[in-house]
């Protein structure tokens, strides 16, 4: 079976904080990214880089002193590249409310071998039909983008 999920938890802490004690947007995405790099190197075996992120939404204000629990999930492989959704949740650990919704996007991910260049990735297993839905949604935002770079080269080469 093929590991596509993986979680991390971190305690935000007053250095990541604005003056207000809200957590800098930038502070989650750093952790987001490392979480998509963490689940796409485990799975390609190889050295991955980030290619794009996509849909960022901020839902939540994070605090300091909140735990914040991100979950990245490879949504679509193709030959050299990742689709990953990653979601975050806050939990205020001073409540006993569960966590809620915080951020969440989608990034792409690309293996690269020892030379730096784009490395083949094993085709990911799809195990039920949600899983299908995913694969097909990240397909369709994978050949939406490539259609939008293709467009963009050709037009500035005129």
């Amino acid at each position: 079976m093929q590991e596509k999920e993986l979680i991390i938890s971190e305690i935000m802490m007053p250095n990541q904080a604005n003056v207000e004690g809200n957590i800098h947007g930038g502070e989650i995405m750093k952790i987001m990214d490392s979480c998509a790099y963490a689940v796409t190197r485990r799975y390609a075996r190889t050295n991955v880089v980030t290619a794009r992120v996509d849909e960022l939404q901020f839902h939540q204000p994070i605090k300091v002193g909140d735990l914040v629990i991100c979950s990245a999930k490879i949504a679509f492989a193709g030959k050299t590249s990742m689709e990953v959704y990653v979601d975050v949740q806050v939990e205020d650990l001073r409540s006993h409310m569960p966590p809620i919704p915080a951020l969440s996007a989608y990034f792409t991910m690309v293996a690269l071998d020892r030379n730096s260049k784009p490395a083949h990735i094993p085709p990911l297993e799809i195990n039920n039909e949600e899983e299908q839905v995913e694969f097909a949604a990240g397909k369709a935002r994978y050949e939406a983008y490539k259609n939008k770079r293709h467009n963009e080269v050709k037009n500035t080469n005129k």
